[in-house]
């Protein structure tokens, strides 16, 4: 079952660009949809400029980017090479729609995914959120 069309992956992507996609719709969905988008894209380094466009998306929104809420390095960086290997795994023709379809069908449909890998005290900590830390429980699988 699609959740969403390629279609309607272009349209969060450009409104997650523009910081016009509300706060209620930036969910864990959308940040994978996103991520996937702008991973398979040649015009964005998705891995150097999501940081800032999260920054700056949240922003726009009202959320404060600071040590205890806003963007996090760790949580961000593990989504990115979850979703990147996503897109490997898939043929290139394959529609972004089928592979996030793929992606939340599975573990990482779960916002929950990541204390498979750090403790809740390592992830939530500030270090985590600034910086890329390490997991201290299993490596990642990719």
């Amino acid at each position: 079952m699609t959740f969403v069309t390629n279609t309607e992956i272009d349209r969060l992507t450009a409104r997650f660009l523009d910081r016009t996609l509300p706060k209620s719709e930036w969910t864990h969905k959308a940040h994978f949809a996103v991520a996937l988008a702008l991973l398979r894209s040649m015009a964005v380094d998705a891995e150097a400029e999501m940081p800032n466009l999260i920054r700056a998306y949240n922003t726009a929104t009202g959320v404060e980017n600071s040590d205890t809420e806003g963007y996090h390095e760790t949580i961000t960086l593990a989504s990115l090479r979850a979703a990147k290997s996503f897109l490997k795994a898939a043929p290139p023709e394959t529609p972004l729609a089928d592979i996030l379809d793929n992606l939340m069908d599975g573990k990482f449909g779960r916002s929950d995914w990541l204390f498979e890998h750090w403790s809740r005290d390592r992830l939530f900590s500030v270090e985590a959120r600034r910086h890329w830390c390490t997991p201290d429980l299993a490596d990642l699988p990719f």
